[in-house]
């Protein structure tokens, strides 16, 4: 028997989004999402519930604001104190690592699938999926997209509205679209 769907994804092979199983997660996700997004503040509570259920992991004193979106859940895994403002989204089709001390501002985009390029397979429904890695005390500005692929090293900062197509070297500052150093 060939491999699954959701096999293909974590290999990173070519694999059909259109799939009952992966839509069946993406389900899940949603409800734990929505659980998430329609909660009342609690301080007592470090990291919400139906995110812990989800994710593949996540350090202590971390805090993600709402709304939060995700495709999976879990293939995300955060360090220790992380926080995401209002509005991140992380389409989490791979491994997304964020390490310790990181923060995403408002809006920030995490895109780990890559479509087809072939106009019919795309419309078919085919994509990889590629893995995104967060060093430890990164910052990524508001608005800022990180695609697929990606590794931000420790200590760097990604500008507001960076467009982020390659590596980013620990302890750089990039800006602009796609994202170039201004500073290490």
């Amino acid at each position: 028997m060939g491999k699954s769907e959701r096999q293909k994804m974590a290999e990173g092979a070519w694999y059909c989004c259109r799939d009952p199983e992966l839509e069946a997660l993406q389900h899940a996700a949603r409800l734990a999402l929505h659980q998430h997004n329609s909660a009342l503040p609690d301080p007592a509570c470090t990291f919400s519930p139906p995110l812990a259920g989800l994710f593949a992991s996540h350090g202590t004193d971390c805090l993600i604001e709402q709304p939060f979106h995700c495709a999976y859940g879990f293939n995300i895994s955060l360090g220790d104190q992380v926080y995401m403002n209002a509005g991140c989204t992380i389409l989490d089709t791979a491994p997304v690592r964020i390490g310790n001390r990181c923060m995403l501002g408002p809006g920030v985009q995490i895109y780990c699938a890559q479509h087809h390029l072939d106009r019919d397979l795309r419309a078919k429904g085919l994509e990889q999926a590629h893995a995104i890695t967060l060093g430890d005390d990164v910052w990524i500005g508001g608005s800022a997209i990180l695609l697929p692929s990606v590794t931000i090293g420790d200590g760097a900062i990604v500008g507001a509205g960076a467009v982020v197509t390659r590596d980013v070297s620990a302890g750089a500052t990039v800006v602009g679209n796609p994202a170039r150093t201004i500073s290490k």
